[in-house]
Order: structure tokens, then sequence, then C-alpha cells
């Protein structure tokens, strides 16, 4: 005769997702394991110039990278399966407890996908001035006489650099002749 405490109780979908729950970093690890193999395979693949001379080729960051992205994704897991958990966030100055402010979130997200819609007719230094002027604006700063200034000045500064000393040829635009 067998009584109830004879019997194993049976694995419940409760159970399977309070395991899936306890163990919830694994899917930072799958995603990391994904982003490398993604990384991995492009460089593998990348056409690289038979004539290239060295060791550091066009493919050699790339393959590291991917290549930590795969270690740090399976360190991950085995330290996760192990028992080990990440530290809560506890928000240095942020009140967690508060919603959170899709106005600003929103004006942002507008911010940067007009600067993507403007960039080409407008080019980088006025797409680039709107973009950080907007990005100020919708972060509550609203000095209207010292923003766009400063807004325009870094566009130019990183427009120069990219575009003059890395080589980085990004469109000027109605500027062009004058920059």
């Amino acid at each position: 005769m067998t009584t109830q405490t004879d019997i194993p109780p049976a694995e419940t979908g409760g159970e399977r997702r309070s395991w899936l729950r306890e163990h919830s970093e694994l899917g930072v690890c799958v995603l990391l394991l994904a982003l490398g193999v993604l990384v991995l395979t492009d460089a593998l693949t990348m056409d690289v110039d038979i004539a290239q001379r060295g060791p550091v080729g066009p493919k050699t960051v790339p393959v590291v990278v991917g290549a930590g992205l795969l270690v740090i994704a399976a360190l991950l897991a085995v330290d996760v399966l192990r028992g080990g958990r990440g530290q809560a966030e506890g928000g240095e100055d942020v009140d967690l407890s508060e919603p959170a402010d899709w106005r600003t979130v929103l004006l942002l997200a507008g911010v940067f996908l007009g600067a993507a819609v403007l960039i080409e007719p407008l080019g980088f230094p006025i797409a680039g001035a709107l973009l950080f002027w907007g990005a100020a604006f919708a972060l509550g700063s609203r000095r209207i006489d010292r923003d766009p200034l400063i807004a325009a000045g870094l566009s130019l500064v990183t427009y120069t650099v990219f575009n003059n000393l890395l080589g980085v040829p990004l469109p000027g635009g109605p500027l062009m002749g004058v920059l």
C-alpha cells in the first residue's frame, strides 16, 4: 500500500517558473552568446584584402571582442548556475518607486529621430546642433541664451574631429564649402 508521502511530487509549472525566475540572469547569458556568435560570424566572413601585411588587420578586434563575449557568457552562466545573483539596483539618487518620465523619453526619441532624418539634407553640423540642443531641452535645460551656442560649438567640434582628424566622412550639408 502506498501513501501520499511515498509518491514523489511531480514538477509543476509553478516550480518551473520559480526556477526560471531565480535564474533569470541566464537571459543575459543567452544575449551575450548570440551577440558573440554574431560578431564572430561577421568578423570571420569579412572580405579582407589579400595584400594585407602584419598580424593585426581588420578582423583582429572583432574576433577578440566576439571571443570575449563568448567567454563572458560562459563564465556568467556558470556563476548563475552555481547560485550567484546580481545585486538589486539601489539607485543612488533615483527614486525607484516613481514611474518613468515618459515625456522626457518621448522628447529624446523625437530629437534622435529628427536628427536622423535631417542629417542628410542639412548635414551633420546643423543636425548635430539641433540634436544636442534638443537633448538638452528634453533633459530640462531652459537656457535659451546659452544652449544653442554650446550645441553649435559641440556639433562643429564633433564634425571636425570625425571628418578631418579621424577621416570618417560626415555629410556637411549646405555648410560643406564653408567647413
